[in-house]
């Protein structure tokens, strides 16, 4: 049990968004269902596009710039810097691309070794054989079609695919999505990370104790540079503080009127950039805490 809390711990620490970390791509289905769609499906969400002259490219320092430690555990909070400000890349995906030219995903109960490669312990809140493998397309800040994974609780797959398609349709761009791996989770922060994903095994940030959403594998964090956490002066990721003013015309911020609220709405799913006293503007949850 000591030696899960730490994991949590570690876990609670790094958050969702480290850039580093390579999922293989080769797995052996259990049972599945897929399905694919016209680029031009579910055409009723307000399309956020990405010209190609807003595209940039990543520095080649991301992810490598180790932050200071300050007493609560986490990375210092420092000023976002100018190469990460108006940030709109994709990096490579770590998985092949499903096929078609449309919308596409792929959904079966996780395999021991997609679990293997997770957070997942013994002692997580949710059993293994609870968790469902999906692989889907999205939009990247490159205008382009991508290929990327989560794990999620099996009772809500069904449902997310339904969501991912709308912001298919609506183009609302993701820079990268792949599970969290053990391996990032335990890296020290860099506060620089942006990926989108849903299960890691960890408690409620800033606590040792009490499991998050993302433990159920019932949460999802989207983009969460341009989609920072906020509590008082803590920011997480450790650099985006440039996107905390939600007024900024960028690809890639969620907003209450826009694609990604309304697309989470439809089942149910409650906003982090809702909340009184803290703002979580890159979460959305089953419970909506």
């Amino acid at each position: 049990m000591r030696r899960l809390l730490a994991l949590l711990l570690v876990a609670a620490l790094t958050g969702c968004g480290s850039t580093t970390g390579t999922p293989t791509a080769s797995h052996t289905p259990v049972t599945s269902r897929a399905s694919t769609s016209p680029a031009t499906s579910t055409p009723s969400l307000t399309k956020q596009t990405t010209p190609s002259a807003l595209h940039t490219v990543p520095p080649a320092w991301l992810g490598t710039r180790v932050l200071p430690t300050t007493s609560d555990g986490f990375g210092a909070v420092l000023p976002t810097p100018t190469a990460l400000r108006h940030r709109a890349w994709t990096l490579p995906d770590t998985l092949p691309m499903l096929p078609g030219t449309g919308f596409a995903s792929k959904v079966e109960r996780a395999p021991a070794s997609v679990i293997a490669r997770s957070t997942w312990v013994a002692g997580c809140p949710v059993a293994a054989g609870d968790l469902d493998w999906m692989r889907l397309t999205f939009w990247g800040f490159d205008g382009r079609r991508h290929t990327g994974e989560l794990l999620v609780n099996h009772s809500a797959s069904a449902a997310l695919v339904t969501v991912f398609k709308r912001l298919y349709a609506a183009h609302f761009p993701i820079e990268q999505m792949h599970i969290t791996t053990k391996a990032e989770a335990a890296l020290p922060p860099t506060g620089d990370g942006n990926n989108t994903s849903a299960f890691v095994c960890r408690p409620v940030r800033g606590q040792t104790t009490g499991f998050s959403e993302h433990a159920y594998g019932l949460a999802i964090d989207i983009d969460p540079f341009q989609n920072p956490y906020v509590k008082g002066s803590r920011v997480l990721p450790e650099l985006s503080s440039w996107y905390l003013d939600r007024s900024r015309h960028t690809p890639g911020i969620i907003t209450a009127d826009g694609p990604v609220v309304r697309a989470f709405d439809v089942i149910s799913w409650g906003w982090g950039g809702s909340w009184h006293g803290l703002k979580d503007y890159e979460h959305l949850s089953a419970n909506g805490r």
